[in-house]
């Protein structure tokens, strides 16, 4: 079985948790590795030893950016006289 993961990769993160992400490509949920070996041992009840080989091979890597701050000039609103009189 094959399958494809995103993995990120920020030692300066805030948060433990946030250092080392692994995440589905197409819904950006984390695995759940030992239901992954479930789903490959089978549906019957036991206790089982099992050999997990994990190979991995970098496929792309996308360059790192920084978070682009967007400056958004909003204009005076015009408030119609209407709502001016119930406020």
């Amino acid at each position: 079985m094959i399958k494809h993961y995103i993995l990120s990769l920020n030692p300066t993160a805030k948060h433990d948790w946030d250092r080392c992400i692994l995440r589905d490509p197409l819904t950006a949920k984390r695995p759940d590795i030992a239901k992954l070996i479930a789903e490959a041992v089978g549906a019957d009840t036991g206790s089982y030893l099992v050999s997990v080989n994990i190979e991995v091979e970098v496929l792309e890597q996308a360059a790192v950016s920084h978070a682009e701050q967007l400056s958004l000039n909003i204009g005076e609103v015009s408030v119609p006289s209407q709502l001016r009189e119930v406020a």
